[in-house]
C-alpha cells in the first residue's frame, strides 16, 4: 500500500489474535498497530459524516486538527473512548495509514494529492 500522497510504502494485516486485536502497520522497520475495530468504526463515522472529511495527519506529539480523521481517532468520543494506537509513541499517524486500508476494501474513497487530502465513506 501507499500513503495518501503517494510518498511512502508500507504493509498493513489484520492481527486477531493480538491482545487487543490489531490493525498492523509496517513502514520500514518501524511496526504501528490500531484497535482492529478502527476499520469498522472509521467507515461507519464516515457513513455517519456524510461528506468528505480531512484526513489531518499527525504524529502523536503533536496536535491534531479539529474536524479530521486524525482528531476522531483520538477522541474521548471515539467508540473506543480514545486513541485508537496501541503503542505509546506509536499512536498517531491514524490518517496517513488507516484511510488506504478502507480504500482498498472497498469502503472508502481517499484522495491522493501532495497535501490536504480528504476521504469519505463509499
Amino acid at each position: 500500500m501507499s500513503t495518501p500522497p503517494g510518498r511512502s510504502g508500507f504493509e498493513a494485516y489484520r492481527d486477531p489474535d493480538a491482545d487487543p486485536p490489531a490493525l498492523v502497520v509496517r513502514v520500514g522497520a518501524t511496526e504501528l498497530q490500531y484497535h482492529l475495530g478502527c476499520i469498522e468504526d472509521l467507515h461507519a463515522m464516515l457513513i455517519e459524516h456524510g461528506d468528505w472529511m480531512p484526513l489531518g495527519n499527525a504524529d502523536e506529539q503533536k496536535p491534531a486538527r479539529d474536524g479530521t480523521v486524525e482528531a476522531w481517532a483520538r477522541s474521548t468520543a471515539n467508540p473506543v473512548g480514545g486513541w485508537y494506537g496501541i503503542k505509546k509513541g506509536l499512536r498517531g499517524r491514524f490518517g496517513n495509514y488507516v484511510p488506504p486500508v478502507l480504500e482498498a476494501l472497498g469502503l472508502a474513497e481517499v484522495e491522493h494529492n501532495a497535501r490536504n487530502n480528504r476521504m469519505r465513506a463509499i
